[in-house]
């Protein structure tokens, strides 16, 4: 079983959305499991001490390396597991690393408040610090539920059809093409005569055609990032 376990400052944040929905249904069904672990409980002070201020000035207050890593060890997590960091300056969580975690057999996530973490922990327990965006939190708390739920998705059994996860933004390292339903026609504006023609070919060129220039337009470097094309092979002896 596919297994998240998570140390938060915070354990009361979860479930939260992933007890609903898609992710809600796969885990009370046993198709993923949650684990979620107070650093507070690997305090050692009477006042649950788990901060102090950084090394060498500066505001704020940075987690401690010695909780912080005896919370991990008390996680008892097996050697497999992936160990992350939600982290504003780590790797970039992109479709194809979801991809790689939901097929492991799950991550160990550690949620970071304060100013940060005690460097030497994150190098002391291996973690490999995860980033959701270009953007700070209060906490890794939200940006772990992100990571979880784009993971759990992707679990067998989640998701209703298997091509409802392959045919989605980023998953060919396009953004997706436009969808439409009934009504036929909403405020004057049809759907796209192709959608209706029943000519599979015809659709599938049209998505394709739709997602390179969404992606071309709104996300050029995801653009400029796919290989180029591969021509026909040259068979000429010279």
């Amino acid at each position: 079983m596919w297994r998240a376990t998570v140390l938060t400052l915070f354990p009361e944040m979860f479930p939260g959305p992933l007890g609903i929905s898609l992710a809600g249904k796969a885990l009370t069904s046993g198709l993923w499991a949650l684990e979620t672990r107070d650093i507070r409980n690997a305090a050692t002070d009477k006042h649950r001490s788990v901060d102090d201020t950084p090394a060498g000035g500066g505001p704020g207050m940075v987690l401690r390396a010695d909780v912080l890593a005896a919370a991990i060890d008390a996680a008892n997590i097996s050697p497999d597991r992936p160990r992350l960091l939600m982290s504003p300056r780590g790797r970039p969580l992109t479709q194809s690393f979801v991809a790689e975690l939901a097929a492991g057999p799950g991550p160990l996530i550690v949620c970071g408040r304060f100013e940060g973490v005690d460097q030497r922990v994150i190098e002391a327990r291996g973690l490999e610090e995860v980033s959701v965006g270009d953007y700070v939190l209060s906490g890794g708390e939200l940006a772990a539920m992100v990571l979880i739920d784009a993971c759990v998705r992707l679990l067998p059994g989640v998701m209703g059809k298997p091509a409802s996860g392959t045919e989605e933004s980023f998953s060919d390292g396009l953004l997706e093409y436009p969808q439409f339903t009934r009504p036929q026609t909403f405020e004057d504006r049809p759907i796209p005569e192709v959608l209706v023609s029943g000519d599979h070919a015809r659709i599938e060129a049209w998505r394709r055609a739709q997602a390179e220039a969404l992606t071309k337009a709104r996300r050029p470097d995801l653009w400029a990032a796919k290989p180029a094309p591969k021509g026909p092979k040259n068979t000429t002896e010279g």
